[in-house]
């Protein structure tokens, strides 16, 4: 054991300096992470803005009301005259869809953190993610592709139920995008699990 220990410092003690500076560097990417931060508080921001309209929406108020109506209006659609029940799922839809994207933020801060620049440490804490015990580049592409699918489907959705504001055209390009990426999510899930299983061949032999 303690020949392994010697084995392992002569390595450590045998890095160039140049190597040293190149894993150094992946600090740069701490200030990305820092602005995606900043990012995330802007979305909770406006989460808690129309959050507060709509409630004071139902509630009378009339600024509240003007502001809600406009941000469900549909260029060259009809401005609804009330708050209906259309324009309040399509204010909650916009509500969850800042809530995925959040998530994604969440996912791209934390996991993009503890792969590429310095782990966490945080086994055993009662809060850790349950993905982030075995998060790497492929898991991470994954669950990405899938939360991008999930924010696509809340776009598709606000946009059939005011399919009649759009054009035939816009509808099948939407659910043309759309199937994109859930073509795209599952190609990224089939290479990570053809890898996955070439690396346990590997290890086999």
């Amino acid at each position: 054991m303690e020949q392994k220990n010697n084995t392992q410092k002569t390595r450590v003690r045998g890095i160039p300096a140049i190597a040293h500076f190149l894993f150094f560097t992946r600090w740069l990417q701490l200030p990305l992470y820092l602005g995606l931060v900043l990012a995330q508080c802007v979305y909770v921001f406006h989460f808690w803005v129309e959050l507060t309209d709509l409630i004071g929406a139902v509630m009378g108020n009339k600024n509240a009301l003007e502001h809600i109506l406009d941000t469900v209006t549909i260029k060259g659609a009809d401005r609804p005259a009330k708050l209906t029940e259309t324009a309040i799922m399509l204010v909650v839809l916009g509500l969850i869809d800042v809530v995925m994207i959040s998530n994604l933020l969440i996912m791209v801060i934390i996991g993009g953190y503890e792969t590429f620049v310095s782990r966490m440490n945080l086994e055993g804490h009662p809060d850790q993610p349950e993905w982030l015990s075995h998060v790497n580049a492929s898991v991470l592409k994954v669950k990405l592709a899938t939360a991008i699918i999930g924010i696509s489907s809340i776009h598709l959705l606000k946009t059939f139920i005011n399919a009649g504001a759009y054009d035939e055209k816009t509808l099948l390009a939407q659910t043309g995008i759309h199937m994109a990426f859930l073509f795209s999510a599952l190609a990224i899930a089939y290479c990570d699990r053809i890898i996955t299983q070439t690396g346990q061949q590997s290890d086999d032999h």
